[in-house]
């Protein structure tokens, strides 16, 4: 274990030991501090700052205050991304209220993070730590302490300190197979409930604030029984029971009666689809909804007998008309909240006492009552108009909404409204504070990240389904791509659109949207591979109107990129798309005319790699480049002029590919002249520093959308990230700090040592020397032993011998990457020198070998794959291919053989040059010899065994085994 990790377990270690010792304090009946000085001197203590309170030995979990979590100044960010805002949040889980009379505090979930948001300062405190969607979430009754858990691998169930932000224990892999769907703290807050999410589910009970990762007690909840939990746990007397919470179905009952104490409907409990469930305060009962009515379920003989299940026992009372979809128990009130945002509260004995029929809300998910009393009273529904204390709630509804009802006046505030669909499309303002947004349901907001508000909306009723969005660069215009082919030309500020500039040239859908670098031009990718341009026409005698250019199916596979650039030789704008058929096609845009759309070149520029994005590498050479990153892992830079490949690097290896790519614009810093991307994965959000080496700790990222992130974009003065999550409806605001990633980068290693690292072993492992031997033994070859004279060691191999020393360390380029290696060298210092470069060293051996060979190695999966693809099936189901398929594709599919080259190649593979030593006769015989040597049928396992000479996929795992 590093210094640093060692110090960071005893700092949480620390942490969750003061803060047992402040749970076991609170639960201490009547104990107060005994002095006035004493509660003077805690109170200075709770004001003082965290760095102080570091310094001086203090936990900030026990001297912290309901207060003290929005009265700090904000920490400086100690990351090179922060999470500085969450835009939306999850309807599907619960809105709890922290606090409601000084400040209007509440928690709800969104994406992977929990928020406690402040709506009286307008500011919020993220709960990161999940690298999952948040599952479930719960706060004690004190609402001092907040449990999230998430589901998937590697799950986590996280505890946290609501008056610090401070997470004070975490448990790992609670339920190992499907994680975590609901949990409940107890009354006292000193045990925690969790429910699995696997085929058998099981219920376990954790004390928390120990130090043991183990649980107190587990049961399982055998299906046998008929019942499997799906939502809500409650604690009541340490008794645990849960209930399905299948969609509700409704129940025939024509009218509520009042039941009389010994009266038991009988019920059969398959006819009936049960939801929330609660324990009755005062009577041994557990009530559960089900449609507008309510079974209640006698438990008084399971407390005396726990193995007796008192399904026997239980009535159904009808208590409303629409379906219930909140039930909880409060103040000794039942409060049920329903599909229509009704909201009653009844006695215990199922009196209707007050409701609030007119909140104008949607189906309810959740009801958090304050812990503060209201101040008044209201009067029941009774006859005898009995005085009513209902204290202030906080209401979530499923369609994102999030209310507080003051029961006094029983008017809603809203405090969040947000659309919940999911989001596509991303955009940032060039030069105002702004961010757009449009999701699946065509709304269209436009969000200053400053001062977190919404400044513009618009809901476009004809078309649906925003899929791209872009500002142009003057900031005049909005351009929009809809699901249905349509673009709509917005202005900015009003978000208002003319008719005769919304266009409908596709019934594809638009994916990819940009702007020239003039405003001039507007050019559109769709679904159906194809590219359109829209031209801004001015004139003196009318005014300036978008108008259609043209529309050109250049690809066969997906366009995934577009790019506006300008001509080295002028200030003409020009057109680039990308595509996954590895094309990059440029367009004739100074040529095209009406309905008549131009290309001028179309490049070949990948072999086997699929280019995903692109984008244009900042003036850091006197050349100019194309920066394109693949699948692969691998970023090219390819010359703007001539296509060429003049560089390939090894990019950011975090998982996933990236599939977009933003170049920061330039810091406006004295001391900083550097330039940065940023670039969004599957899941991630991360940045780079260039110019790009292949050098691993010059990159980072962090997850921000697990579910998946459609779209990148960056502030306009580079402060801010924004990532938009897609499916989860999220859109996450991230703060740069360009600082942390060069101090990253620094802490990496300077010169040749991050290079080392991504040697198997390292500098003095095996593998580097023996990369060492063969360097050396290339300079022997090249220069020769037997010199008669004293001269200088050579340092330098040439560069015709390079793919020959890929070749024995392991690495088999094609010849295309050969080209591309040596063109690499070769034209290396040909712009500021005007020369060929044509020998290299070891160091930028090493770079060159480390940069090119495949990020992750070969795996047996892509001869599978290729296997999958080129062959036919035999009768035992297996893929194989036919010896004369295979040497037939070998000589006209990719880089074609030559008949010889064929025989050569296999009979050095299949060892039939020692017995035949004669080359000449080996090539008149080829066929005769490989028809021996080669089965008629080939498997992926001949292959690799037979003929290339790789052990089995059996045979690597039997050798990974631990020796007995």
């Amino acid at each position: 274990m590093s210094e640093a990790e060692a110090e960071d377990e005893r700092s949480y270690k620390t942490e969750s030991q003061l803060c047992r010792g402040q749970m076991q304090e609170s639960q201490k009946d009547g104990e107060r501090l005994k002095s006035t000085d004493e509660t003077k001197n805690n109170a200075d203590v709770r004001r003082m700052e965290p760095d102080k309170l570091m310094a001086t030995g203090q936990s900030q979990v026990y001297t912290a205050a309901k207060e003290s979590l929005f009265s700090k100044t904000p920490p400086i960010p100690n990351q090179a991304l922060s999470l500085e805002w969450v835009f939306g949040m999850n309807p599907a889980l619960p809105v709890f209220s922290l606090q409601d009379h000084d400040q209007l505090v509440v928690l709800y979930a969104g994406t992977n993070v929990g928020i406690i948001y402040n709506h009286t300062s307008k500011s919020q405190h993220l709960l990161q730590g999940h690298s999952h969607p948040i599952s479930c979430m719960c706060v004690s009754e004190d609402r001092r302490w907040i449990a999230t858990a998430d589901r998937g691998v590697q799950s986590m169930v996280m505890i946290w300190d609501s008056y610090s932000g401070i997470p004070v224990q975490t448990f790992f892999d609670c339920h190992p197979a499907e994680g975590v769907i609901a949990m409940a703290f107890s009354s006292d807050a000193k045990y925690l409930a969790t429910l699995g999410n696997e085929e058998v589910q099981c219920v376990c009970i954790w004390d928390w604030t120990s130090e043991a990762q183990e649980p107190l007690s587990c049961t399982k909840l055998d299906p046998k029984f008929g019942f499997q939990a799906r939502e809500n746990l409650q604690f009541f007397a340490l008794k645990l029971k849960k209930f399905s919470d299948a969609a509700a179905k409704a129940i025939g009952a024509s009218a509520f009666t009042q039941p009389s104490p010994s009266a038991y409907s009988t019920v059969h409990i398959a006819d009936v689809c049960l939801s929330r469930s609660v324990f009755h305060l005062t009577k041994p009962q557990i009530l559960t909804a089900t449609a507008g009515s309510l079974v209640v379920w006698d438990i008084s003989e399971y407390l005396i007998n726990p193995e007796s299940m008192p399904f026997e026992k239980h009535k159904l009372i009808y208590l409303q008309d629409h379906p219930i979809t909140f039930l909880s128990m409060t103040d000794g009130y039942i409060v049920t909240g329903d599909i229509c945002g009704q909201i009653h509260f009844y006695d215990e004995i199922l009196r209707v006492l007050t409701q609030f029929n007119d909140l104008n809300l949607g189906a309810i998910v959740s009801i958090s009552f304050s812990k503060e009393c209201s101040e008044g009273y209201l009067e029941d529904h009774t006859l005898e108009a009995n005085p009513l204390i209902v204290r202030n709630f906080i209401v979530s509804t499923i369609n994102s909404k999030v209310v507080r009802v003051k029961t006094q006046s029983s008017t809603p505030q809203i405090l969040l409204h947000e659309d919940y669909a999911p989001l596509d499309a991303l955009a940032c303002h060039p030069h105002q504070s702004l961010v757009a947004m449009g999701n699946q349901k065509g709304s269209l907001k436009v969000w200053d990240y400053n001062n977190k508000a919404i400044i513009g909306r618009r809901i476009f009723e004809t078309e649906k389904h925003i899929r791209c969005i872009t500002f142009d660069p003057k900031g005049l215009y909005l351009a929009v791509g809809f699901g249905s082919g349509a673009v709509h030309l917005l202005n900015s500020h009003t978000l208002q659109s003319d008719p005769e500039e919304c266009f409908h040239y596709t019934t594809e859908s638009i994916h990819l949207i940009t702007f020239s670098s003039d405003s001039q031009y507007l050019a559109t990718a769709d679904a159906g591979k194809a590219v359109t341009v829209f031209h801004l026409q001015e004139s003196e005698d009318s005014p300036r109107r978008w108008m259609y250019l043209g529309r050109y199916c250049s690809h066969y596979k997906p366009i995934t990129d577009l790019l506006f650039g300008v001509h080295l030789d002028s200030t003409q704008p020009r057109l680039l798309s990308l595509g996954m058929d590895r094309r990059l096609v440029e367009y004739d845009l100074e040529k095209s005319a009406m309905n008549k759309l131009l290309i001028l070149s179309l490049e070949h520029i990948e072999q086997s790699a699929v280019p995903l994005c692109m984008t244009w590498c900042p003036p850091l050479t006197t050349e100019q480049f194309i920066l394109i990153a693949s699948d692969q892992f691998k970023i090219k830079l390819l010359n703007s002029t001539t296509k060429m490949c003049r560089k390939t690097l090894l990019g950011p290896t975090f998982g996933t590919p990236i599939k977009q790519i933003v170049v920061l614009p330039k810091s406006k810093e004295a001391d900083r002249s550097s330039y940065h991307l940023a670039y969004i994965t599957n899941d991630k959000v991360g940045l780079q520093i260039l110019p790009l080496d292949g050098n691993p700790y010059k990159s980072s990222a962090l997850i921000c959308h697990p579910t998946g992130v459609s779209a990148l974009a960056c502030s306009n003065d580079g402060r801010f990230v924004f990532t938009v999550g897609g499916s989860d409806c999220n859109v996450c605001s991230w703060e740069i700090n360009l600082n942390v990633l060069d101090a990253m980068s620094n802490m990496g290693g300077k010169d040749m040592v991050p290079f080392y690292t991504l040697l198997d072993g390292g500098r003095d492992g095996k593998f580097y020397k023996e990369m060492e031997d063969f360097f050396y033994y290339c300079l022997i070859r090249h220069h020769g032993t037997d010199l008669m004279k004293k001269q200088q060691v050579p340092t330098k191999i040439s560069l015709s011998d390079v793919p020959f020393l890929m070749r024995a360390l392991g690495y088999f380029p094609t010849e295309n990457e050969i080209e591309n290696m040596q063109n690499e060298v070769k034209f290396s210092k040909y712009a500021e020198t005007g020369k060929y470069v044509t020998d290299i060293d070891l160091e930028e051996f090493i770079k060159l070998y480390v940069n090119h060979r495949p990020a992750f190695g070969i795996s047996s999966n892509e001869i599978v794959q290729a296997f999958n693809i080129l062959g036919n099936t035999d009768s035992t189901g297996q893929h194989v291919l036919l010896r004369h398929e295979l040497l037939q594709l070998l000589q006209v599919r990719g880089e074609c053989m030559t008949e010889e080259e064929v025989a050569e190649c296999f009979a050095t593979l299949l060892g039939l040059n020692e017995e035949e030593e004669d080359e000449h006769v080996i090539c008149e015989d080829s066929e005769y010899s490989l028809e021996v040597a080669i089965p008629d049928e080939i498997s992926m396992e001949t292959f690799t065994s037979h003929i290339l000479g790789l052990p089995s996929p059996a045979e690597q795992s039997l050798s990974s085994l631990p020796p007995e």
